[in-house]
Formats: structure tokens, C-alpha cells, sequence
């Protein structure tokens, strides 16, 4: 997805009261900046329903939720982002909320356009949420999916997965096949 700046600053009430006027849209709010959010492409679109799809399945009934990019995530009092997905493990995230509240792990489907600041100041703002444990970066111009996790001495660990490997999530004990991501799209295994 896309992010345009809209042209003036909101407080953080004005923030939750266009989200409220608009629940349709898509804006992240970052640190009184709001930002609209635009679509993406057919294979960006297929990924997302393919990583949906497969931590579904391998979560099952546990205490663990994937949710799509149409809840919003607050990583800080002033900054709340729409992840292409997102696990949560906190039975406070369920229900009627329209935001979450805990994230345990984003993902993030990178395109040309959000790509360096997907790794970069977005990466940083994800690493200042407390209960973040994995962040999760797919490619979509060959078949990479990259892991960085939280240890004890910060985002230290780094997880770089190609096609024909399995992806492990420690943060929610999912293992999936690299393969199964990028299922029905027309990404290829290298570049």
C-alpha cells in the first residue's frame, strides 16, 4: 500500500474522529501527521490473503488472531498503522475494537513505493512498540521473506528466507513454507 501525506497537522482526537467519520478509509497517524493509505497490486493482494490464509490455519483455535490490514494497529500514543497483517495474543484484541491494542507480529508486503520506509522509519517505529516481538518484511519482485526479531538485547535477531525454505515465527510457533506465501501469484523464486 501506498502512503500520501495529507497537507496539515490533526491532533490526536481530530485523528479518531475522521477514522470514526470515515471507517472505510484508511489513514496512520504518525506523530500528528496523517497519512492516506492506497491499494496495491493483484500479487501484493494475493500474498496478503496467502499469509491470512496460513497463519489461519496454523494458529487454529489457540489463544493467537491474525487480522488483515483493516484494523489499525497503535504502536505509541501517537502513532497508529494499518499493517498488511497482524498477530495478536491478547484476548483485548477481539470483538468490536477497531484497533489493536498488542501486536506480537506485522507483516509488511513491500512494493517499490514502501519499500524504504518499510525497512526504515516504519521498521524503527514498530521497534519502540513494547509487546512487538516479530516483524515480518515479503517481497513481491522475487520470493524473500525476511524476520527480524526481538531478543533480550533488542532487534538483534535477523532471519532471511528464500524460495524453497520454511519461515519460523517464534513468536507464535508457526512454521510455513516459503512456497505457500506466494501461492497463485506470478512472483518469481529469484530475481
Amino acid at each position: 500500500m501506498v502512503a500520501q501525506r495529507l497537507p496539515q497537522y490533526m491532533t490526536l482526537d481530530e485523528y479518531h474522529e475522521l477514522m470514526r467519520k470515515n471507517p472505510d478509509a484508511k489513514y496512520e497517524y504518525l506523530d500528528g501527521q496523517v497519512y492516506v493509505m492506497a491499494g496495491g497490486t493483484a500479487n501484493h493482494a494475493r500474498i496478503s490473503s496467502n499469509v491470512l490464509r496460513q497463519f489461519e490455519d496454523a494458529l487454529g483455535d489457540g489463544p493467537c488472531t491474525v487480522y488483515n490490514s483493516d484494523l489499525s494497529v497503535r504502536l505509541s500514543e501517537s502513532r497508529y498503522v494499518f499493517p498488511d497483517a497482524t498477530v495478536t495474543c491478547d484476548e483485548n484484541d477481539q470483538g468490536e475494537v477497531t484497533t489493536i491494542q498488542s501486536p506480537r507480529l506485522v507483516v509488511e508486503i513491500l512494493s517499490d513505493s514502501t519499500e524504504g520506509y518499510d525497512r526504515g522509519r516504519k521498521f524503527m517505529y514498530y521497534r519502540q512498540c513494547p509487546t512487538l516481538e516479530e516483524y515480518v518484511l515479503i517481497a513481491t519482485d522475487h520470493q524473500a521473506v525476511e524476520v527480524f526479531r526481538r531478543t533480550e538485547d533488542g532487534w538483534t535477531a535477523y532471519h532471511a528466507y528464500a524460495a524453497g525454505d520454511t519461515v519460523e515465527l517464534v513468536s507464535i510457533g508457526v512454521t510455513l513454507p516459503v512456497a505457500a506465501l506466494y501461492r497463485r501469484t506470478t512472483v518469481k523464486a529469484f530475481l
